[in-house]
């Protein structure tokens, strides 16, 4: 029997998975870290966490599954995207990576419009240039520390410093290539126009794979640190989205992934690059060689759930709070929660954006807004699959991540968005996505589509019921909030209090 590692390198923790040859998940390892907010809407993390955490989570994984290291026949990777890691000529890092969910760089998404051209950007890259994105993190770095930016010889996504440190490669997956505004969405590699409007070397840039593409080998020394055998193939894998998109099924036209964890992710696969006229959605290289995908992000999604109950219901269990909040009725007695309390990307592109709820009355309670907040996010998914299904035809909803687990939110979800719903059959399917595509890569598939009708397993299905109507009429008042509020949010944030 062989045996496939996942390595899902993600913002609060690495998780390793374990997969048989059968698409069976064996065992699962896992290591936490912190991020660090030096300043207001600032995010970053040392590299060094995401590698160590790696030794840590495979070995766990490993000896969970009761096998050896030299049983291991191939390893896939993925991981938070977006995140800036830059190296020196030797490899060393030269400052904490700066993350997906950073917000400084407002300017220097300014400075790219101007320099490549709005509309230019979104045709050849099929995005906006948004504060999340690589680009302008790099910008930045030149603009405000000029001794880090003169020694840069790499730069790399936080999952590719873990595939550097396993193999001794610079290289990047093609999906989450595409997540730095700087590719060619249509040619699936690096920009060469935007790469120069913007004056950053070639040269930095790795070379790029597709999913199930061999980028290296285990090395001597990090086999001694993990375990694995010096030889094991590292396979290119992808982006968490895209990888989660593989470990849920979603790699055929129309198969949606929806991801309600920190983040709150819509996700469609495409057989051809499909661009939002107005960079709403993200249009992105798929792991699955030949295929993209359209994705919309809400930054704060089971995020603004665990905000809630720690902050107003602390003593209480997920469990408790989700009774006291299936008690309220739908729609919350007019109560409207807006889950902007890190920003927005999707369909509100705003670093400053805020969280609000709307409708507070004496009759409200705990339960109450403890479904608003569900509601409030099941709403800002939906506005995802609208723009989404402008664009094209949208068939079964797939559901990951920690909001999947409760049943409360799955109807919410369900009835909100007007579509079927199901869960996958595990809670770590980004990096179940990466071991699939390296048994992919290994020939153990023909296909990674093969892969998933075998590895993928899903379960019941939660159909849209009779609280639809109520959230179709309170729907249009959730659109209507945000251009109300957007000056009084950003007037908010440009006091000095």
């Amino acid at each position: 029997m062989s045996y496939f590692i996942g390595i899902d390198s993600s913002t609060t923790a690495t998780k390793a998975l374990v997969m048989d040859e059968h698409g069976a998940v064996i065992a699962i390892g896992r290591s936490e870290y912190d991020f660090e907010t030096p300043r207001p809407l600032w995010s970053e993390q040392s590299p060094d966490l995401w590698w160590d955490a790696t030794v840590v989570a495979i070995k766990e994984a490993v000896a969970a599954a009761g096998i050896d290291g030299a049983d291991v026949a191939g390893v896939g990777l993925t991981g938070q995207m977006h995140g800036l890691v830059l190296l020196d000529d030797g490899g060393a890092v030269l400052r904490p990576s700066i993350l997906w969910n950073d917000q400084r760089t407002q300017a220097e998404c300014d400075e790219i419009r101007d320099r490549v051209g709005p509309e230019n950007l979104i045709a050849v890259t099929g995005n906006d240039a948004l504060t999340g994105f690589t680009a302008p993190k790099i910008l930045w770095v030149r603009n405000n520390e000029p001794e880090v930016f003169s020694q840069v010889a790499h730069v790399l996504l936080p999952k590719d410093y873990v595939r550097f440190c396993l193999t001794g490669e610079y290289t990047v997956d093609r999906a989450g290539g595409s997540g730095t505004i700087l590719f060619d969405l249509a040619s699936r590699t690096w920009s060469d126009e935007v790469a120069a409007a913007l004056d950053i070397p070639s040269e930095w840039l790795p070379p790029t794979f597709e999913g199930p593409d061999v980028t290296g080998v285990v090395t001597e020394a990090a086999a001694a640190l993990t375990g694995l055998s010096a030889g094991t193939p590292v396979m290119a894998g992808g982006g968490d989205q895209a990888a989660n998109g593989v470990g849920v099924g979603a790699v055929t036209p129309g198969v949606v992934a929806m991801s309600v964890g920190t983040s709150g992710v819509v996700f469609a696969a495409a057989d051809h690059p499909i661009v939002e006229p107005a960079g709403r959605l993200h249009a992105f290289c798929h792991s699955v060689p030949g295929m993209w995908h359209l994705m919309g992000v809400m930054l704060s999604a089971a995020g603004s759930y665990k905000w809630f109950k720690d902050t107003f219901a602390p003593d209480l269990s997920y469990d408790d709070l989700n009774d006291a909040a299936a008690a309220a009725p739908a729609g919350s007695e007019g109560l409207v929660f807006l889950p902007y309390l890190t920003g927005e990307r999707t369909p509100h592109p705003d670093p400053l954006a805020r969280g609000a709820f709307v409708g507070l009355t004496v009759r409200h309670g705990l339960g109450h807004m403890a479904r608003a907040v569900m509601e409030g996010v099941a709403f800002g998914l939906r506005d995802s699959v609208e723009l989404m299904a402008a664009e094209m035809e949208l068939g079964e909803v797939r559901v990951s991540g920690g909001g999947a687990s409760s049943d409360l939110w799955l109807r919410i979800i369900a009835d909100v968005i007007g579509l079927p719903v199901r869960v996958v059959g595990t809670a770590e399917s980004a990096a179940h996505g990466a071991a699939i595509l390296a048994a992919t890569g290994a020939g153990v598939f023909d296909s990674v589509a093969e892969a998933c009708d075998v590895a993928v397993e899903l379960g019941e299905i939660t159909e849209p019921g009779s609280d639809t109507a109520v959230y179709n009429a309170l729907y249009p008042v959730y659109r209507d909030l945000y251009p109300a509020l957007r000056d009084s949010f950003h007037r908010l944030s440009a006091l000095d209090v």
